[in-house]
């Protein structure tokens, strides 16, 4: 049976894309500073700081990064934000 977990989002939340068809979101203030950043998201087993997938099932995210070159920020698709 999968795990289904509510997040609430508002309008100081950007949509960065998706991951395996799940929206991902994080805060505007997160992404002002990772905004030219590529993200790579994992999860492994195990346990890490309480993020919301952690607790309930054994897992935690793992996230790399690395700066975009100036060619790849050219190219980036425009993130989305929650309409109020």
């Amino acid at each position: 049976m999968p795990l289904l977990l509510e997040f609430k989002l508002g309008g100081s939340d950007v949509k960065l894309g998706e991951i395996d068809g799940c929206e991902f979101w994080m805060s505007k203030d997160q992404f002002e500073y990772w905004q030219h950043t590529q993200l790579t998201i994992g999860i492994t087993q195990g346990r890490g700081s309480s993020f919301s997938i952690e607790i309930p099932t054994g897992f935690r995210f793992m996230i790399h990064s690395r700066m975009f070159s100036d060619d790849e920020l050219g190219e980036l698709e425009p993130v989305s934000f929650l309409e109020d």
